[in-house]
């Protein structure tokens, strides 16, 4: 074992190479099916629960600001992942982006990471799109029994939940079909979405009363701040996009546009969604599992409501989508690399998709949602997209100085301070989150680096061909 068994890295030539050559996946995907998987990733509980529920608790009217500082943390990585995705157009997103720049260890640790942080994404949406499904049938008067309406501890004589475990078994079905279905099945549900978040903005518009938004910062600036590292988890997900980069028609070219639009497209939603709701009605009102419903019933639209919960499972199902196609993918390429099974790096013989990680990651994800409480699931979330976001960036100024001349299709502005920005609001909003959190991470970090040593060091395909690094 030496030094170098951990810093060897894949070469940009040999990942192009790679991606030409691997014929597992279709190209079919162009920038607004890209950008439609982005937007699904980001627009969901984000939009619909946590602008309210921050406001009231956390920030106040300023909850637009917290949106702002989140947006300027996830966008100076948004720019890094550009010019990676245009320099490195393979599946694998950050743990491919690492491989190349920072070495075989920091990507198997990043890769690692994001395969936990994503899954959980799944099952915390999961979990979510249940409770606004089982909203919907109540009103249609068809409520779940309550032993099959969540997990034990949620609430009185419940024991599973039926529907978050069948949402995730239900993507995970529709991802291993062709990948332009489940695309244009994600464009359908982010139109409709969108359509949603504009329909609330247009209509609640009229019933903004300024004196609502006085005063705009009741919690102070530290309750923003506080605001900013938890409205995070609602401002990435454009990431889940660079790992569909092999079945992109024009890669180069497309993912770094995919990236940056959708990531100015929910931003705007998400700020202009905060100032109407908390201008409709005052911050302390929106204390709520479903603020935007709160908000149009105390100002006398209650039909409001069935529509934005239609909307709500809609978009809710399109962030499940993005983010358990990302897993999927990341999964494939570490297998591809030799350090975990080749036997998941198989595509599907007729539709050409990743169908062993996908399925297996669904299943694992309908467990944990059906039998765990949204809040021990949600605490895990953010730390392993923040850790990538600090490892992107931080590659972005290493390939510029080892890589000067690599062509790339886009270039991240103002390096390496932009980036160093990135890192420094990432390892700010980290140091928020809570101990526990921390250490639920460490233990994961702990089998993962274990499994690395004991199989990924000597299995990895630059372990095994050596002349070819």
């Amino acid at each position: 074992m030496s030094y170098q068994d951990f810093t060897r890295v894949k070469s940009i030539e040999s990942l192009r190479a790679e991606a030409g050559g691997d014929k597992s996946f279709r190209r079919v995907l162009g920038v607004w099916q890209l950008t439609g998987i982005g937007l699904g990733g980001l627009i969901g509980v984000g939009i619909f629960v946590l602008t309210g529920v921050v406001a009231a608790n956390q920030a106040g009217p300023a909850v637009a600001l917290s949106f702002l500082i989140a947006g300027v943390a996830s966008g100076a990585a948004a720019l890094s992942y550009a010019e990676f995705a245009g320099l490195i157009p393979v599946a694998g997103s950050a743990y491919t982006y690492a491989y190349a720049a920072l070495g075989e260890l920091v990507a198997w640790i990043i890769g690692w990471d994001l395969l936990l942080e994503y899954a959980l994404v799944v099952a915390v949406v999961s979990i979510g799109w249940s409770g606004y499904l089982q909203s919907l049938l109540s009103q249609l008067g068809l409520p779940l029994p309550d032993w099959a309406a969540g997990a034990a501890g949620t609430g009185p004589g419940r024991v599973v939940d039926v529907l978050a475990a069948l949402g995730a078994l239900g993507v995970a079905a529709l991802l291993t079909l062709r990948i332009e279905w489940g695309a244009r099945f994600n464009s359908a549900m982010v139109i409709l979405k969108i359509a949603a978040a504009l329909f609330v903005i247009a209509v609640g518009l009229p019933y903004v009363r300024v004196e609502n938004w006085t005063p705009f910062m009741p919690f102070g600036f530290s309750g923003v701040a506080e605001g900013a590292a938890i409205v995070f988890f609602a401002v990435f997900g454009y990431d889940t996009l660079t790992t569909a980069a092999e079945e992109a028609r024009d890669p180069q070219r497309d993912l770094p546009r995919a990236v940056l639009l959708s990531l100015a497209v929910s931003l705007t939603l998400y700020v202009a969604m905060a100032l109407v709701l908390t201008g409709i009605v005052r911050y302390d009102a929106l204390d709520s599992a479903a603020p935007v419903v709160t908000a149009f019933k105390a100002i006398g639209l209650p039909w409001v409501a069935f529509i934005v919960s239609v909307a709500a499972v809609a978009g809710i199902t399109s962030v499940m989508l993005a983010f358990l196609l990302g897993c999927a993918r990341i999964w494939f390429a570490m297998s591809r690399d030799g350090l975990l099974p080749e036997w998941f790096a198989v595509a599907h013989p007729r539709f050409r998709t990743p169908h062993r990680p996908t399925l297996i990651a669904g299943a694992l994800t309908a467990i944990v949602a059906a039998l765990y409480p949204i809040r021990e699931v949600a605490e895990l979330v953010n730390i392993g997209t923040l850790s990538a976001f600090v490892v992107i960036s931080l590659a972005i100024i290493v390939l510029r100085k080892t890589q000067p001349d690599a062509p790339r299709t886009f270039r991240t502005p103002f390096v390496p301070f932009t980036p160093l920005a990135g890192v420094g609001f990432s390892i700010w909003l980290l140091s928020r989150l809570p101990l526990i959190a921390w250490e639920r991470f460490l233990i994961w970090m702990a089998i993962g680096l274990a499994i690395y040593f004991l199989y990924g060091r000597r299995r990895s395909k630059l372990a095994r061909a050596p002349s070819k690094r």
